[in-house]
């Protein structure tokens, strides 16, 4: 898998727009997913600042099904990408208790 540094989510005005895109592409509903889906992974991928897939094409020929999958479901939880930091001790709900005070 390419190296991928960063995932940046799409507003949901931005997913609405790659989903109509896609839905005139095709009538399958399992090839409108799979094509959706690596556009979307297309938008979010990033390594140095710099996209990691030019377009959706590029995405179905690096990746496989299971690597796809797991981009996203990290991207929908808000997980890091592979390589990037976060400090094991940071306490989501300390800091914003502490921000409200």
């Amino acid at each position: 898998m390419r190296e991928i540094d960063e995932l940046r989510p799409l507003t949901a005005g931005q997913l609405l727009t790659l989903w109509r895109e896609v839905r005139g592409i095709s009538e399958d509903p399992l090839e409108r997913t799979v094509l959706c889906n690596a556009r979307i992974a297309a938008e979010c991928c990033f390594c140095r600042g710099e996209p990691v897939f030019t377009d959706e094409q590029e995405v179905l020929a690096a990746l496989t099904g299971r690597q796809l999958e797991g981009l996203l479901r990290r991207l929908s939880e808000g997980a890091p990408a592979p390589g990037e930091e976060r400090n094991p001790a940071f306490d989501e709900s300390r800091f914003t208790a502490l921000r409200e005070e």
